[in-house]
């Protein structure tokens, strides 16, 4: 089965993991990656453009191309947060094609399907990857954005936001002068 079937959001959210045995747990190792206590310029978040189920496969590789990037770049100075947790359990009724198929698929007989992965539903405008950096790094964040969002299945943006840390620093440094 390919991605894009679990791609468009269409009924709610199964999340029974009750009912669901053997569901594939997500592959996201790390939510959190580099340095957790440094002070930090700039925040970009990268923003989803339409409402979407993303794979934690999917999402998994987006965190690795950012962080590979992020690494050889900056080395520690920057702070990386994956936003989302892929929770849905997505299944799969799979059916036999091919010659003498028939007596082997059920058809719609207990068709409840067996667990494939798991999603994240995100919503127009939710933050999906935050990066904070400081201020010379700006234009690492944004290819390293650039190369992470090709690996998730729909169009995003990127938000740079100066961070409150230090637009208060700038007016206290501008106060004192």
């Amino acid at each position: 089965m390919h991605a894009r079937n679990f791609r468009h959001v269409k009924n709610r959210a199964y999340t029974r993991k009750d009912y669901a045995r053997g569901f594939p747990p997500p592959k996201i190792v790390k939510f959190t990656m580099g340095d957790v206590k440094g002070d930090f310029d700039f925040e970009m978040q990268l923003l989803s453009t339409k409402r979407v189920q993303i794979r934690h496969c999917a999402l998994e590789a987006a965190r690795v191309a950012i962080n590979r990037i992020l690494m050889e770049k900056l080395v520690n100075e920057y702070l990386l947060v994956v936003h989302l947790y892929p929770h849905i359990i997505l299944r799969e009724n799979k059916m036999i094609f091919g010659a003498h198929a028939d007596r082997l698929q059920q058809g719609m007989r207990r068709s409840f399907g067996t667990p494939v992965g798991t999603a994240a539903k995100v919503e127009v405008g939710q933050p999906i990857i935050t990066v904070r950096v400081k201020a010379g790094a700006a234009e690492v964040a944004k290819m390293a954005f650039k190369r992470g969002s090709a690996k998730l299945p729909i169009h995003c943006r990127v938000v740079v936001i100066k961070s409150p840390a230090a637009a208060e620093k700038a007016t206290t440094e501008t106060d004192t002068v």
